[in-house]
């Protein structure tokens, strides 16, 4: 369900996407590309802002792996740097800077802050709420497994974050009707026990649906095993392992089967 916005160029055409997320989309990454290269064609282009654990404005750690914040990424210099392209764009997985402890108002902000930076190279953003449905019921003793895995310092109950959840996901939809950007509300229905991340055998059809709305049809088959492998093993071009920096240039991977890949 859509709260706002028109997806879409006027011919239907898309040479770039541009997608911005943490885990679920990094777990999904393979599906975007493959989906986007079955819709629109064997040259298209995708740049992302992704990894485990990302933050929208502060700098995050997963295991040993520290990333900054995706407003702080060199996405930007890369889409200033591309010539202007027909482009969807994608903002998913807010749901991190809750259990990092960023007040609501702090987060819609960074998020307001992507999208408008998003509007200065296409009108066809799309906004996906947080899994809200999916964590209703959730038993605490299971809340409290997950947030001591993932998130280790959170100390929000789960009534808080139901709570704050709500609040944002409200807040992301008065950003996509303000912004005339799009609002996609995530199916429970794709989530398993894990209340936060897609299910593996539903990564195809909920990005599919996210990436192009449910009245389009992705021709095709899904990523081979080998192109997820290698796609999900990809390096951003800014991290830290251990804390020590590392910096991996992006001049677009091409791909086997077609489109090529600039991560951040």
């Amino acid at each position: 369900m859509r709260a706002s916005g028109v997806r879409g160029v006027a011919d239907g055409r898309i040479d770039r996407v541009v997608a911005v997320g943490a885990s679920n989309l990094t777990r999904g990454f393979h599906a975007i590309v493959a989906t986007a290269r079955s819709v629109w064609g064997p040259d298209v282009e995708v740049l992302a802002a992704l990894g485990h654990g990302r933050s929208y404005g502060s700098p995050s750690t997963f295991l040993v792996r520290g990333l900054p914040g995706i407003l702080q990424s060199g996405l930007w210099r890369e889409l200033e740097a591309h010539p202007p392209a027909p482009t969807r764009a994608l903002v998913t997985d807010v749901g991190n800077d809750i259990m990092y402890g960023h007040p609501p108002a702090q987060i819609l902000g960074w998020v307001d802050e992507c999208v408008a930076r998003l509007q200065q190279y296409t009108a066809d953003v799309v906004i996906t709420g947080l899994p809200h449905a999916a964590t209703a019921g959730l038993p605490p003793g299971r809340y409290l497994l997950f947030r001591s895995v993932f998130f280790p310092r959170c100390r929000l109950t789960l009534d808080d974050t139901m709570r704050i959840g709500a609040e944002v996901d409200h807040g992301l939809q008065e950003i996509a009707a303000n912004r005339g950007a799009a609002f996609l509300r995530l199916k429970p229905e794709w989530y398993g026990l894990d209340p936060i991340h897609i299910r593996p055998r539903m990564w195809h059809a909920a990005w599919q649906e996210i990436l192009c709305g449910s009245h389009q049809a992705a021709a095709g088959r899904p990523a081979a095993r080998r192109e997820a492998v290698r796609l999900y093993c990809l390096q951003p071009e800014q991290a830290t392992i251990l804390g020590r920096e590392r910096h991996t240039p992006q001049r677009g991977v091409a791909l086997r089967r077609g489109g090529r890949v600039w991560l951040y």
